[in-house]
This record gives structure tokens, sequence and C-alpha cells, in this order.
């Protein structure tokens, strides 16, 4: 993308009017970068209690044998530990990049849809209210997996499942509503010159990826309705026993759940796509390939979930197809990884915080693709199937995909945030303990897994041991180490360095050509892109 900026002087007019003062500030904002704010703040909240919770199982696994916590809790924990990263860390802090970034990079003033923005905010400390206080009624929390299969969700419940799902109501509609604002942004609000094949791969990612937030998220609404139906109101979807089909849930929850992993990871792709040219001082390879990769990975995510379900005895035409559909993916995934191990060669590299976090993204979210290949091959899988081999795959892509991919970005966009650099040495020493600490946690369960070392499962054989211990030592490793992170953004925020507009050498966009930090107020007269 060429960022030759005739900006027409608007530096002059942006301090004109601020922000409003204290608390009222933050509620009735409609300013992009407070929502944004709070949309990462918020995040990483969810992320510390997500994280808290998988510290919680680790340490039940941490020898064979313990009680540490009633089984009955730990299934609430399993399930609680998936939803609230799913829902709660990593979708939120992709929309509190898309709502910061997305107008400076395309020279926006603002999002199309800004008091919509501000609701669809509002919205998700309500739904996530409602979700973790499940865990303090009577009963217990949701105690039957992420996925919440029927019957488990339905006929044997705990009663606080329609908080639950009332809960999964409010944080769709979030979603839906955000990504509605981010297509209108996209598709209206661009600054003359700025066609779609120039636009930075972070906006093109966002642009597919909240279509699919449109496509799958009512998907998602009508399976949990269906679940409040067969609850209280003597319908029997899922229930054989009235005609129903329990098979039917996981068809249709999957058809949400396969497409919502990808939108949990191309926002990430997108930032590596802005993040490796930069520190590689040479222009992105392959642009046009990488949206063309970007939309066949968005199209083919739709007719794969059935991978999920090759034990439940679909037709064997119908394995074999899955089984092919899903190898396809990992073409246009090649293509990515191809293109930016392309983008480095014989580049001037320097390995700053983002860089680093962008490398192990792409060298360990390969290794999530290549356990991913495994799987997916249906003889297989029927020996990997609810193994730890399954919890090992998509922890290899979803902690160095999405959670790397946010951790990157944040490295890369503090200065223009908050004014100031940030502690070079601190965000170095994060990538390296966060890095050993998630492969100690990771790596070991793809050998119990294959020995055969059942998933969501608190006690196990004493074979296990060993291996089960070293990932315990490795996931809290990983989890103290964010403690690090909140220090070195709060460090950042009070003081340091002061930023140039562009701090770093090979970085190209608008976002770049505004002061540091960036004004309250940004392009009210749209720059041309030449």
């Amino acid at each position: 993308m060429s960022t030759v900026i005739d900006d027409h002087g608007h530096a002059g007019h942006d301090h004109a009017h601020g922000p409003a003062k204290g608390l009222m500030r933050w509620v009735l904002t409609t300013n992009h970068k407070d929502i944004g704010s709070m949309y990462l703040w918020f995040a990483f909240c969810a992320f510390l209690l997500g994280g808290s919770f998988a510290m919680v199982i680790r340490a039940e696994l941490f020898q064979p044998g313990l009680q540490i916590v009633q089984p009955e809790f730990f299934n609430q924990m399993t399930t609680m530990h998936g939803l609230v990263m799913v829902f709660g860390a990593v979708m939120p802090a992709f929309v509190g990049l898309a709502n910061w970034m997305i107008p400076l990079m395309i020279g926006a003033p603002d999002m199309a849809l800004p008091r919509m923005n501000n609701f669809s905010f509002w919205l998700l400390p309500a739904a996530f209210g409602l979700l973790v206080s499940t865990l303090f009624m009577p009963g217990g929390g949701p105690n039957f997996g992420w996925t919440f299969y029927a019957p488990l969700s339905t006929t044997y419940a705990p009663e606080s499942v329609t908080f639950f799902i009332f809960a999964i109501h409010l944080m769709g509609i979030s979603s839906i509503m955000g990504a509605i604002n981010v297509i209108a942004t996209i598709l209206n609000l661009r600054a003359p010159g700025m066609t779609l094949m120039k636009m930075p791969l972070f906006v093109w990612t966002w642009l597919i990826t909240a279509f699919l937030l449109i496509a799958v998220m009512p998907v998602l609404a009508g399976v949990v309705t269906m679940m409040l139906m067969d609850i209280h109101f003597g319908t029997s979807f899922f229930s054989a026993a009235g005609g129903g089909d329990p098979v039917l849930f996981q068809h249709v929850f999957w058809f949400f759940g396969h497409p919502e992993v990808y939108i949990m990871i191309l926002p990430a792709f997108g930032a590596v796509s802005s993040i490796i040219p930069a520190f590689s001082r040479k222009p992105l390879f392959g642009y046009t390939s990488m949206v063309y990769a970007t939309g066949a990975i968005a199209f083919l995510s739709f007719i794969v979930w059935a991978h999920h379900m090759f034990v439940v005895g679909i037709p064997v035409v119908g394995e074999l197809f899955f089984m092919y559909a899903t190898m396809l993916i990992a073409v246009p995934t090649g293509v990515k990884v191809f293109n930016w191990v392309s983008t480095m060669w014989e580049g001037s590299l320097t390995f700053e915080t983002p860089m680093l976090f962008a490398i192990a993204f792409v060298i360990l979210f390969s290794i999530g693709g290549f356990s991913g290949l495994m799987l997916a091959i249906a003889p297989a899988d029927f020996q990997y199937h609810d193994t730890y081999f399954v919890v090992a795959h998509f922890h290899y892509v979803l902690v160095p995909g999405a959670i790397f991919g946010i951790f990157a970005s944040a490295y890369y966009w503090l200065p223009k945030w908050t004014g100031h650099m940030y502690d070079e040495t601190l965000g170095k020493l994060h990538f390296w303990l966060s890095f050993v600490g998630m492969n100690l946690a990771f790596f070991p369960m793809h050998f119990v897994g294959l020995a055969g070392m059942p998933r969501r499962i608190p006690d196990y054989n004493l074979q296990f041991a060993d291996f089960n211990m070293i990932s315990s030592i490795g996931a809290f490793m990983f989890g103290t180490t964010q403690l690090l992170f909140l220090f070195i953004v709060i460090k950042c925020i009070r003081g340091g360095e002061p930023a140039p507009a562009k701090p770093w050498d090979g970085a190209d966009g608008l976002e770049w050509t505004i002061p540091s930090p960036a004004p309250y107020h940004t392009f009210q007269t749209p720059p041309e892109v030449k």
C-alpha cells in the first residue's frame, strides 16, 4: 500500500474538543478510541478470569488422585474456561483492535455507527456478569463443556443453564452489531483513493470476519433457543425420547462453531500481515493472494463442520467429503504462511517484541495446523477424538494464533495508543516466558493424547503423571507471565520514552501519519491516498 498522504493540515484542528471528564465519558462515549480501549481492557480481564479457571484445571491435573476440587466443579471449570476465553477474551480483544485501528487505517473519522458501537460494548459486561453469576447458583454453573452438547445441556443440565443461554444471546447480539458496524465503516468511510485493494490486510481480514459473524451468530442463537425450548417448553429437538436427535444439536452447533474458530484467527492473520513487513522493512509478499486466501478460508470454513463428528456414525461418503474439505483449508492457509516467510526472506529483520510474537505465531500456528491435518483424517480421528491430542491441537492454534496475535498487535500499536514506547526488555522477557510456558503446557498433551488420555476428565492413569506435571508447570508459568504484560502496559501508559508518529522503521499505513498518542479526533478532513 502506498501512503503518500496529503493530510490538509488536519493536526491543527484535532485538539479542538477532547473527551468529557469523569465516569460518564466512558459510559456514554461514542468515540472509537475510547470504545476500543474499553473492549481491550474488558478482554484482558476476561483473559485473566478464563486463565484462572484453567489454573484450577491444571492444579487438579498436576498429579493423579489429587482432589483439590470436586469432579462436578472441575466440569464447570472446563466449561467456563472455554466460554470465557472464546467469547470474553479473544473476540472482544479483536473487536477492540478493530475499533481502534480500522478508522485510523482507512482514514475514517470514526466508526460508521458510533452509538451502536457504545451499545454493543455495554452488552458484554452484562452478558458476562450473567454467565459468571451461574457459578454461585444452586446446582452450580454450566458443567457440560464449552460446546454444550445436548442432552447434557438440556435434559441433565443444572438449573442455571437458562442464564447461560441468555448470556449467549446477549453476547451474540453484541457480536452481530459490532460486525455490522465494521462492514458499514469499511465499505463507506474509506479515505479518497483508498480502494479495497489498497486497504491494509488487517482491514481486509476484519471485513471478511464481520461477514462470517453475521452469517453464523444467528445459528448459535438458534441452537441455544432450541435448547431453551427443550428445557422449558416441551419440545424435543434434541431428545430421542420425543422423536428428536442429539446429533442434530452437533450439526447445528458446529455449523456455527467451525466458522467461529476462523473468526478468532483471521484478524490475527491480518495483524501479523502488517507486523511482519514492518520489521522486515519490505512490502508484504503476495498481497492479492493474501486477500483471496482469506476469502477462501472463510468460504471453506462453512463446509467442514462435521469433521468434529466423525465418530457419531455419519455415512462414510459424508466422512470422505468432510475429510477432504478439511484438508483443503490447508491450501489457502499454506499460501499465507508461505507469503509471511517470503516477506521475511532477505529482509533487514529486527526482532522487537511485536516481531517475536509474530514469528512465534507463524511457527507455532503451523504446528497446530499440522496436528489439525492429522485430526482431519477420519480413521485416525477415531483414535484421537476426545483425547488430549485434540486439546493440544486447538491450543496450538488458539494460543499462538489468537493470543500471540493479540499480544503482537498490542506491542505494535501501544506507542500509537499511549504516546510512549513500552519497555523493550520487559517486552522480550514477556515473550520468552510466554513462549516457553505455552510450549511446556501444550506440547506434552500431544503425547498423553496419543497414548489415550481422555479430555475433560479430572483424574487419570498413573502412566500420564509426568507429562501432566510438566503441562501444569508450563500452564502456571504462562498464566503468571500475563501479570507481567499488565505491568508493561500500565508502565507504558504512565510514562516512558515519548513515541514518534512512526515508531517502527518499516511500518506503513495511514495510522503512522498521525501524532502519537493518537488525538481524540482524527481524520476529520479525510486524507488522500495517492
